[in-house]
């Protein structure tokens, strides 16, 4: 319940984070094929909960071209990680996590992010890193980074990109046989805790804040995923 919080949290905060967090805490006890249609809910109720705010602010345009590349990622991330074993996934699902979030950490801006291919690229690799580890939304807040936009509008285009996508993301889940009543009844019984993170991650939004917290985020991000790692190969 404390991890659904905190990932609620940051979502509210920052627009994006909720699955890696929950994935980072719970895929050395849960397999990650279990954790993805879980996210999806949670994501679900954080998306209805922020929708308002980030229609006003987003950049639409780019969040539609996000959406439409990210749909055909999603399938060949959700194929991976149905054709590899349990253990496999777990660490493809804390290697990801780990890795884009140091590129978080590093600030890391390539150029071509900027250029139409750029946005393609982003969001075919965020539909896989959704299939992989539903953490499609890390991808695409690299890809803002990139552009240098201001907090309120990367905030808001997150946020918009991930309630958009959950639809695409649905159909997927579905036709992989993923979306069961066990991952029904855990989003259900863990939306309103999320749905509290939210609303508190909300009102702490402060840009000026931004750097303290991302950062703090970002902290936690490496550590849970690391440890995952480390304890798999002891």
């Amino acid at each position: 319940m404390t991890t659904v919080f905190i990932a609620g949290l940051i979502r509210g905060f920052a627009g994006f984070g909720l699955s890696a967090v929950v994935m980072a805490s719970a895929a050395v006890i849960i397999p990650p094929i279990e954790l993805i249609p879980m996210c999806f809910l949670l994501e679900g109720a954080a998306s209805l909960a922020m929708f308002r705010g980030g229609m006003a602010h987003a950049n639409m345009q780019i969040v539609w071209g996000l959406v439409l590349c990210s749909a055909i990622g999603l399938p060949l991330g959700l194929l991976a990680t149905t054709s590899v074993d349990v253990e496999t996934s777990r660490n493809l699902a804390l290697s990801l996590i780990l890795a884009l979030t140091l590129a978080q950490f590093l600030r890391l801006r390539p150029a071509f992010l900027s250029t139409p291919k750029g946005l393609y690229i982003s969001g075919l690799t965020a539909g896989v890193a959704t299939g992989l580890a539903s953490v499609g939304g890390m991808v695409i807040a690299l890809y803002v980074l990139a552009g240098d936009t201001k907090p309120k509008q990367m905030r808001a285009s997150l946020v918009m990109f991930l309630c958009i996508s959950m639809l695409t993301s649905l159909v997927w889940l579905i036709v992989y046989d993923v979306m069961n009543m066990q991952a029904v009844w855990r989003g259900v019984i863990m939306a309103p805790v999320v749905l509290l993170g939210v609303f508190a991650g909300t009102w702490l939004f402060r840009p000026s804040y931004e750097h303290l917290y991302r950062t703090a985020c970002l902290t936690l991000l490496v550590v849970l995923s690391a440890t995952g790692l480390i304890s798999q190969v002891a």
